[in-house]
């Protein structure tokens, strides 16, 4: 694994979705899942997010619509924590959940807004 991609994708990783839970997965990844880790850490946060063209703001913009868009409500949530990390705002992520409602049916829409509900309340911007 290249140790440069791994380290800047670290640091990456833990500005988006805060330095204690990216430890705690590390810590609870054990033998099994570890090198999973590592490898995500290095390829979608190292070479990914450390890819400087696209800011970190519409970098979480562009995987909240994605994520969104699969259906993947747990990644959603964490991408949400982060997304506000990032400097994007309640709005905006209303305004993506509306493109995730036009693209990927209302259901999808109405799932996202319950959990960004949660994450936005647990973040008093609700």
């Amino acid at each position: 694994m290249d140790q440069d991609l791994f380290e800047r994708g670290l640091a990456k990783r833990k500005a988006t979705l805060g330095a204690e839970y990216v430890d705690k997965a590390f810590e609870n990844a054990g033998d099994f899942n570890l090198p999973f880790q590592e490898a995500m850490t290095a390829w979608c946060w190292g070479f990914g997010w450390g890819d400087e063209t696209i800011d970190a703001k519409t970098r979480s913009m562009m995987n909240l619509a994605m994520i969104g868009a699969l259906g993947k409500m747990h990644e959603w949530e964490t991408h949400c924590r982060g997304a506000l990390n990032n400097g994007v705002s309640k709005e905006e992520i209303r305004a993506i959940v509306h493109v995730v409602g036009i693209y990927c049916g209302v259901p999808q829409a109405m799932e996202c807004f319950r959990v960004a509900r949660k994450v936005l309340e647990e973040n008093d911007l609700l």
